[in-house]
């Protein structure tokens, strides 16, 4: 794709996956085009052509695609049908439409990793809530709605036969509890030609309030032969797709250090985004050069790393304030990115500050210290 002229490509979605993957573009010889519904979405400054239109529809989807060199993705959730067609008449989807689907849909992403013997939680699908009534012996299980989860949406925990009223009445896989006693997220590089690079793999901090993640710490502390089963379990689900891209691979570790893939994401995501500063070629860097064929970059870390995530204030929403911003800054090895959303409310991801240091020490109490100084609420108007 090395012409005299910039490659022209798209990004389904403008939230702050698509701009910090513009951000990452400046560098390199390509005009950007992104659709999204709302002309004033993180990425829209961002591009040389904003579209505003429906990633979930066929027409919209289509008509931004034709006419472009490639088409990438930052959310699952868009048309695969007009992605698949785009890709039949010669344009470049990153990843490929049949690896959307697969993803987007947790019943056959749970079935792919069983077709590969990859190892994951023993689960069963379920139709309706009826059919969960009938699995009151498999719990203490999760419910994932087969369809449209993302962020902890979607996903419901169902310890005793009392909490079957809280299952999915619809298309939805059934999972065995894990007893987990790490949570890893290893992102993958893979471009055309079938190179590969791998990050080292982050461990997760989730709040367990809002089962979003709360920080990351990379690399994750992790025994050599815990490691290579992470390495060599995520080049498996990756391979196995056959198609060039950006993917994390998110993985449950138990007490024995038996490794569980839980769910895949075929895209950049926030497990990666710590590798803006604290890695050679960051996560966003990285999917550019496999999209205009150029040699993949080192993933190897700079400095180990803490990422915080910044979420919008409990009884907090409305016109967005960051409270404590100015000493966060003063802090000499951290880093912080606001996503440019006007609008807070609780949960909602608004930002995140990644810490970089050769001491452990140092990265728990500056992670400990932002998520206690710097808080996301609104202005006039909190509830």
């Amino acid at each position: 794709m090395h012409s005299s002229s910039p490659a022209r490509i798209g990004i389904l979605g403008g939230g702050q996956l698509g701009r910090m993957l513009l951000q990452a573009a400046a560098n390199y010889p390509v005009e950007t085009f992104v659709m999204e519904n709302d002309e004033t979405c993180p990425a829209a400054h961002l591009c040389h052509h904003f579209t505003k239109g429906d990633i979930r529809n066929f027409d919209d989807v289509y008509r931004f695609g034709k006419g472009l060199h490639a088409l990438t993705i930052e959310i699952e959730n868009v048309n695969v049908d007009a992605l698949a067609k785009l890709e039949e008449e010669g344009v470049k989807i990153f990843p490929m439409p049949s690896v959307l689907k697969t993803i987007k849909n947790k019943i056959l992403q749970k079935q792919y990793y069983k077709s590969h013997d990859i190892p994951t939680a023993a689960f069963t699908i379920t139709e309706a809530i009826g059919d969960v009534e009938r699995q009151k012996d498999f719990l203490p299980a999760v419910h994932k709605s087969a369809e449209g989860g993302y962020d902890g949406k979607g996903v419901v925990m169902l310890r005793t036969a009392d909490d079957i009223g809280k299952g999915f009445d619809g298309p939805a896989v059934l999972e065995k509890l894990v007893l987990v006693h790490k949570e890893i997220a290893q992102m993958v590089v893979i471009n055309e030609k079938g190179d590969t690079a791998l990050y080292p793999p982050v461990e997760m901090v989730f709040n367990p309030h809002l089962n979003l993640l709360d920080y990351q710490v990379c690399p994750a502390d992790l025994e050599k032969r815990v490691l290579w089963r992470v390495e060599a379990i995520a080049l498996a689900v990756v391979r196995n797709f056959k198609s060039p891209g950006v993917f994390a691979v998110e993985m449950l570790i138990d007490k024995s250090g038996d490794v569980f893939v839980n769910e895949t994401a075929p895209r950049v995501h926030n497990s990666g985004h710590h590798t803006i500063e604290a890695h050679y070629s960051s996560q966003f860097d990285m999917l550019w050069r496999v999209m205009l064929g150029f040699p993949l970059g080192n993933p190897s870390f700079v400095l180990p790393s803490i990422m915080v995530n910044l979420i919008g204030a409990e009884g907090h929403s409305g016109d967005v304030q960051y409270d404590g911003l100015d000493e966060v800054l003063k802090i000499e090895n951290a880093f912080v990115h606001l996503y440019g959303k006007k609008q807070t409310k609780p949960g909602r991801k608004m930002g995140h500050v990644t810490i970089i240091s050769r001491e452990k020490q140092d990265l728990t109490y500056k992670a400990n210290l932002i998520k206690n100084t710097l808080k996301v609420v609104s202005g006039e108007n909190s509830e």
